[in-house]
């Protein structure tokens, strides 16, 4: 195998000048710096990248942990990463929990795994992380940005949409199509931005139709299974409603799936609104009408926010993330 001293030995240079040319960094004369260019090429010279970390103090490798590889939601958001640090000739290590449920241990564990390996930063998201696991890891990880919570003391590294307004915004679309007997399913109680956008639906509602209504309501674990689970649940309960709001899509297209099996023809007899715009959505059937939460704009955001702080770049960061409805076939008036 080509080493830096085969080409330094090549160019006629000491080690030192070689590496300089090879990392970019220090001063070499030009007709010396073409001299280790062409050794190179004659080599045909692929510096490791452990060779070219040691070389730059920077291993070029971003941290990223979520905590499920599974679904529709996550995947997207890793390659979002993934593209916006390959335009930066950039590449990134993941980890992830190991269970169905995202736990403070598994966020500890992972964020541990990832500055094992010397990550120039890290990207984190988990419903599971409290403000004091946050200041702790920026101690030990002052290149760190966390992805759709909010703690007001390390505020500057938090990037995430607002999910009460994205709940608010969907209570608004069923009140708007006369919809007035709703049930819905949330997510886990554990999770902070599932309690934020199911509060955001309830206080809607409550505004509209009167302090005292009560919605129905099954709790999943944003699970397509969860998802079909729970409507059974609201079905077998005896709950008559022209209209479902589940707290993600995954449910939401879970939910569908056992309507048709009980008989019930969406929109026709229920309408179905989910949350998050994943790509599941667009390719239910029908296709689901969904709350539009800009997660693509905050991943972009927090990453680029890292790559500005581990390599001195300056790339535009945006930290405004509007919520939006994206209408298709699953709603319409009520009958």
């Amino acid at each position: 195998m080509t080493t830096i001293r085969d080409v330094a030995k090549l160019a006629g240079v000491g080690l030192g000048t070689a590496s300089r040319v090879v990392s970019g960094k220090g001063s070499v004369a030009p007709a010396t710096a073409e001299k280790v260019r062409r050794a190179i090429e004659a080599l045909d010279f692929r510096p490791s990248h452990a060779a070219r970390a040691l070389l730059s103090g920077s291993t070029q490798m971003i941290g990223v942990y979520i905590p499920l590889l599974k679904g529709s939601f996550y995947p997207h958001i890793l390659q979002t990463i993934d593209r916006e640090l390959r335009t930066a000739n950039r590449h990134m290590v993941v980890a992830f929990g190991r269970e169905d449920t995202d736990t403070r241990h598994e966020v500890l564990e992972g964020a541990r795994f990832l500055m094992e390996r010397d990550c120039d930063g890290i990207v984190l998201m988990s419903n599971a992380l409290t403000a004091d696991d946050a200041q702790t890891l920026l101690r030990r990880q002052p290149n760190l940005v966390i992805l759709n919570s909010s703690f007001e003391s390390v505020a500057a590294r938090c990037f995430l949409a607002d999910h009460v307004q994205g709940g608010r915004l969907a209570a608004q679309t069923l009140l708007r199509h006369g919809h007035r007997r709703l049930v819905a399913i949330s997510g886990p109680l554990t999770s902070p931005d599932n309690v934020d956008r199911m509060q955001g639906f309830i206080q809607e509602l409550r505004t509209s139709l009167g302090a005292q209504v009560v919605i129905p309501c099954e709790e999943a674990d944003f699970s397509t299974a969860g998802g079909y689970a729970a409507a059974g649940r609201l079905l077998d309960q005896g709950h008559r409603f022209t209209a479902l709001f589940c707290a993600n899509d995954e449910m939401a297209v879970g939910a569908l799936a056992c309507l048709a099996e009980r008989g019930l023809r969406v929109p026709r007899d229920v309408s179905v609104l989910g949350y998050d715009d994943t790509p599941a959505a667009e390719f239910a059937v029908p296709r689901l009408s969904s709350v539009h939460m800009p997660i693509r704009e905050v991943t972009l955001a927090g990453t680029r926010a890292l790559l500005n702080q581990c390599y001195g770049l300056d790339l535009f960061v945006d930290r405004h993330f509007p919520v939006s409805i994206t209408a298709r076939a699953s709603v319409i008036d009520a009958t």
